[in-house]
């Protein structure tokens, strides 16, 4: 059995693999309006949104050797919350988090701190308690599920099939941020690939250009050029971490957004080891791409990679001049600094 926690009005749910039914009791029926369920009905399902958050972020160690990688803060949230918060703007209800052992953390951010909130009130923190609340926002259920052995991002989502279903999902990598001032996440991006999938059935990727050396990343090889924000095309090579990534005519890497048609549960099922020797979601997704058309968007606005040094603190700059309390002073200070 898997053992969820969910927000508030559900304390408990037990999920059964190989289920397709979680009991979650009234409250959890009540979310959904007439709307709401005739749009289910009319796209044929609810997309459940995936975050892998198992691993051990060993590319920010010391940092992250008691404290979970999507935990650092950028500013004054976590990076897990940066994520959801995109997930829930692209008009996601459902999220599965597959956790490590070591994630409690991860897990205790999402849950109800009764302690905390009652001491808010108390002292007439009105606006810090409803920042508390609004963690996992009214609607929204956010379930854990467990990885027991660290064997590759890919093998990490066949860990949330119970509790998906062989449904379509969503995968969204806890550490790239895509900065919301830059990209409407109601329109964009995750959100305009989920509207993609609900109109076309096809899976779809989010891209970026990227200069360099593409050696540690996923790349992208497209039938057509991307070259305008927004724009798609089917994808024709998609290589882990390639050894030669030169061979490849492309700049085009993935950003950790995915929304993935129920025939990819086959090709994971099926892959074997790859790059670093682990089960890879990119060989899974070359596979399917062999036999089904699979789209490339490319990506609108910024993002920050903050599983790396360099892209958390470029992140946390960016978000700290924008903090509205705080945003202007830390601006003075950085100028400061850069003229001593």
């Amino acid at each position: 059995m898997l053992w969820c926690r969910l927000r508030r009005n559900v304390e408990r749910a037990i999920i059964i693999p190989g289920s397709s039914v979680i009991h979650a009791g009234e409250n959890k029926l009540k979310s959904y309006n007439s709307a709401t369920i005739l749009q289910v009905e009319e796209t044929m399902m609810n997309l459940k949104a995936v975050i892998p958050v198992a691993g051990l972020g060993m590319h920010m160690l010391p940092a992250t050797k008691a404290i979970p990688k999507e935990m650092l803060p950028i500013v004054d949230k976590p990076m897990i919350q940066y994520i959801v918060d995109e997930i829930v703007a692209a008009g996601i209800k459902e999220i599965v988090l597959v956790t490590h052992a070591s994630k409690n953390a991860v897990e205790n951010h999402f849950d109800t701190s009764y302690e905390l909130e009652s001491l808010l009130e108390q002292r007439v923190k009105r606006q810090l308690l409803a920042e508390v609340q609004s963690i996992c926002p009214p609607g929204v259920t956010i379930m854990n599920v467990r990885q027991a052995q660290p064997l590759g991002l890919g093998h990490s989502i066949l860990c949330a099939r119970p509790v998906v279903g062989d449904n379509p999902f969503i995968v969204v990598l806890p550490d790239i941020i895509i900065d919301d001032a830059t990209a409407d996440p109601l329109r964009y991006n995750l959100a305009a690939m989920v509207a993609r999938f609900n109109e076309t059935g096809r899976s779809q990727v989010l891209a970026k250009r990227m200069k360099g050396d593409l050696s540690e990343y996923s790349v992208i090889q497209t039938k057509e050029p991307l070259d305008n924000e927004g724009k798609v095309s089917r994808i024709v090579e998609f290589i882990e971490k390639p050894d030669q990534p030169q061979t490849l005519d492309s700049d085009l890497m993935a950003v950790g957004r995915y929304v993935l048609s129920a025939d990819i549960w086959a090709e994971l099922e099926r892959t074997e080891p790859g790059a670093w020797g682990r089960i890879q979601l990119t060989d899974a997704i070359a596979e399917l791409a062999k036999k089904q058309s699979v789209d490339a968007m490319l990506m609108t606005g910024d993002s920050y990679d903050c599983g790396k040094k360099m892209g958390y603190m470029q992140a946390f700059v960016k978000y700290g001049l924008r903090n509205l309390k705080e945003g202007a002073k830390f601006r003075k200070s950085i100028e400061q600094l850069l003229h001593e």
